[in-house]
């Protein structure tokens, strides 16, 4: 038989402070057994100590109260347990970014990169027909919008039996790294022409001079590659106004191995002869 507790004792029994335990109540996620109407005191029972456990344990992972309520009123065991699962993904997810981060900050530190030294060269880019998406987007939801375009034009492609003649390639206005909005476009060389398709059209990817650097794995670190090449460029007064460019020679359509891909990044450039 469940007995009862004053405050006090269940903060000491569940290592949950008052404070916290009256916040609980009032957003619904623990209410106390009973309150004195009188006094306001509130008591609780000792059945109500697992539930105060399992809060706590869920609140040191960093999950939402909300999340919390919906798990502790699941209908079933499996709803209860798909919900725990998201947020423990969430986790894995937010952990892998935080050690990435760190190694980025490590090597920036024990490795800075040397422009001199970083392996860039310089191309002419001839005009390409290609099958692209182009789009206004948000800088934040550049990994999502390329997810969702290679899958479409792809798709569209391989519906319409038209080969990719290179590697898929993006085109970015400078107002997208700016203002965090701005024009992106995602391409794939073809040998002809697609019928265009939801967001997909035919694109002529105009001519470039660009100076360029292969970047080796995920995107999130490609910021130093972009930093050696507008070093690079300025140092010896390369630079343009234009769009960069990054043609996707490997990437997550290709693997889920993150330190496999490879960018390729192009700053544009005026070409002299003899560069």
């Amino acid at each position: 038989m469940a007995s009862s507790l004053p405050i006090g004792d269940f903060s000491r029994a569940t290592h949950l402070s008052i404070k916290t335990l009256r916040h609980y109540h009032r957003v619904g996620l623990l209410a106390p057994a009973e309150v004195d109407t009188a006094t306001g005191h509130r008591r609780y029972t000792t059945d109500q100590i697992p539930n105060a456990q399992v809060i706590r344990r869920f609140r040191e992972l960093d999950m939402p109260i909300d999340e919390i309520r919906a798990v502790l009123a699941a209908p079933t065991v499996r709803t209860r347990n798909e919900l725990i699962a998201g947020h423990l993904a969430r986790l894995e997810d937010s952990l892998g970014r935080t050690q990435r981060a760190v190694a980025a900050v490590r090597e920036l530190l024990e490795r800075p990169v040397d422009p001199e030294q970083a392996p860039i060269s310089h191309r002419s880019i001839p005009a390409t027909r290609a099958a692209g998406v182009s789009e206004v987007i948000d800088i934040e939801d550049a990994g999502a919008w390329y997810a969702g375009a290679i899958g479409e034009l792809r798709g569209t492609m391989s519906a319409q039996s038209i080969p990719a003649a290179g590697p898929p390639g993006g085109i970015y206005a400078t107002d997208l790294f700016t203002s965090e909005r701005g024009l992106a476009t995602l391409f794939v060389p073809c040998t002809r022409q697609v019928r265009p398709l939801g967001r997909v059209e035919n694109l002529d990817v105009p001519p470039a001079e660009l100076a360029v650097i292969v970047h080796h794995g995920p995107l999130d670190g490609a910021d130093r590659a972009y930093g050696a090449l507008a070093t690079h460029v300025t140092r010896h007064a390369l630079a343009v106004d234009g769009p960069v460019r990054e043609y996707y020679l490997t990437g997550p359509a290709d693997t889920a191995d993150e330190s496999a891909w490879r960018t390729e990044i192009g700053w544009p450039i005026f070409r002299t002869a003899g560069v």
